[in-house]
């Protein structure tokens, strides 16, 4: 795929989580990422391989970084590399003699990507974990749920993928234009855990002025205020309400029929009130009937739709966000660039020539 990184080439040591997604990333963005896979993969390599969807633009080598010889033959595809990134614990690379100084040797200019949950120091650093231990600590998986209830996980998208991935990507990016600029790479130690607190930095200043509680299901963002939250229609399905600004909220009122002004939406006090009349409103009508109600008004209301119903919505429809290859639902590539304009997704991985 053509992309603003044409020209850069990445190293990407197969893993499972967020390493792979970053490298998908990468080559959508016009990279090309060369993909060392180890013989006999891992326990979420796809079982079918259009299913393989990480792999995306990428092209794929399998070397076992046990042999002198699959190591030697990663340092030498590092000789012409701009980046690697991998997704080992600390200290792994370094006993395979695959250390960042090691390959800095052979080519200084080299960005060295470091994809873990919690870092490369620390006193858990060495320790395993999943993205549902690694936003444990952070405080953000104590912040998503009901009030009154256990914390919600909220799939992989905010560790593994939003604290991790995407931090990742964009701390390669900052490197790789610093060693363009001075001929020398640099380590890139991207951690979910540092991730994950960083994505809370709007609860943090929410937290710091007096307007955030400490608990969950109490707040504006949290389903804690009853114009910010989701309500069943009388299909069992669920509406997504977000009218935050008086003007939305004068607009949600007005659709669902509903007598409520500002004094309904400023103060808390009426909120359980106000959170019963809209649950009543919502309950008298379809998914399908309140989308339809809704549409074109401002007032920030949208239907919950499954994985697969998602491709069907108009605007997501209308923009290609999720397409179907081969029988294969998956999204386009994000975010989109003027002078790459892409009409497909990229091509699954396949082998490097010997």
């Amino acid at each position: 795929m053509t992309g603003p990184l044409d020209g850069v080439t990445v190293v990407e040591l197969a893993g499972i989580g967020p390493c792979p997604f970053a490298g998908m990333l990468l080559a959508e963005m016009g990279a090309d990422v060369i993909r060392v896979d180890r013989p006999g993969g891992n326990f979420l390599t796809p079982r079918a391989p259009e299913a393989d969807l990480l792999g995306r633009g990428k092209r794929t080598v399998e070397l076992d970084l046990k042999t002198p010889e699959g190591r030697e033959r990663l340092a030498a595809l590092c000789d012409g590399a701009d980046v690697l990134i991998e997704g080992f614990r600390p200290g792994v690379a370094e006993r395979l003699g695959l250390a960042p100084e090691a390959l800095w040797e052979r080519n200084p200019r080299l960005v060295y990507g470091r994809m873990t949950g919690w870092g490369q120091t620390g006193p858990a650093a060495h320790t395993a974990g999943h993205d549902i231990a690694y936003l444990a600590p952070t405080g953000a998986l104590h912040a998503i749920g009901p009030a009154g209830g256990a914390p919600q996980i909220p799939l992989n998208v905010v560790g593994d993928l939003g604290g991790g991935a995407t931090y990742l990507v964009m701390g390669v990016l900052a490197a790789l234009l610093e060693a363009r600029r001075t001929g020398r790479g640099q380590v890139v130690d991207a951690a979910i855990v540092d991730g994950a607190a960083h994505l809370l930095g709007i609860v943090h200043s929410l937290l710091a002025d007096g307007r955030w509680r400490d608990e969950r299901g109490a707040n504006l963002l949290d389903g804690g205020a009853p114009f910010y939250a989701v309500y069943e229609t009388a299909d069992a399905r669920h509406m997504a309400v977000g009218a935050i600004e008086p003007q939305f909220f004068a607009e949600l009122v007005r659709v669902l029929g509903i007598d409520a002004g500002p004094a309904d939406q400023l103060d808390e006090a009426r909120w359980p009130a106000l959170r019963e009349r809209l649950a009543a409103a919502f309950a008298t009508r379809t998914q399908a009937e309140w989308t339809a109600a809704f549409d074109g008004t401002d007032a920030c209301v949208a239907p919950v739709l499954s994985l697969r119903e998602a491709a069907t919505h108009p605007h997501l429809a209308a923009r290609r966000s999720l397409v179907e290859v081969e029988g294969v639902l998956q999204a386009m590539p994000a975010p989109r660039f003027s002078r790459h304009p892409q009409e497909h997704p990229a091509p699954l991985s396949r082998p490097v020539p010997p």
